[in-house]
């Protein structure tokens, strides 16, 4: 069975933080889906390292992560970006801070965004849209931030 694990992160996503992300810094958006997230990074302002490429194996001389990582490799992405040792900002569910091994690696370390309401993707099967998907995400997202010396350790963004 094929797993479809593309959801694309609408523009309102970026522009809630992007006075969180440093625009003199190189960012890197490790995550290609559709290549609309790189470009929605560049619109504002950022200078943007987004290609078609593996994550995992990747050697991009990079400030820091900002992306929308596929959900169902959490778990490894997270253990992957501990490793890098690189500041980031990664769009999740708002379930991996109650996670044990997301515990383990970041405790006491992490800062966290809120939204200010919940954030709807657009599902993409073979990197097409499906017809008639109605974008309702069923649950909440946060943006964890580690190294991005935010003002405080929760930050809830207003409307």
């Amino acid at each position: 069975m094929v797993k479809h694990d593309d959801y694309m992160t609408p523009p309102y996503a970026w522009e809630n933080i992007a006075h969180f992300l440093p625009k003199d810094k190189l960012c890197y958006e490790p995550f290609y889906g559709d290549g609309r997230s790189g470009e929605m990074l560049r619109g504002l302002g950022l200078q943007v390292i987004h290609e078609d490429t593996d994550f995992f194996t990747n050697t991009y001389d990079f400030d820091y992560i900002c992306t929308n990582p596929p959900f169902s490799k959490l778990k490894e992405i997270f253990a992957k970006l501990k490793d890098i040792g690189k500041p980031f900002v990664v769009l999740s569910p708002c379930s991996k801070l109650t996670t044990k091994y997301f515990s383990k690696l970041f405790a006491r370390e992490i800062q966290i965004i809120i939204p200010p309401k919940r954030i709807h993707f657009e599902k993409l099967v073979d990197g097409k849209p499906i017809e008639g998907w109605k974008s309702r995400c069923s649950f909440d997202c946060f943006y964890y931030c580690w190294k991005m010396n935010l003002p405080a350790d929760l930050v809830w963004l207003t409307v």
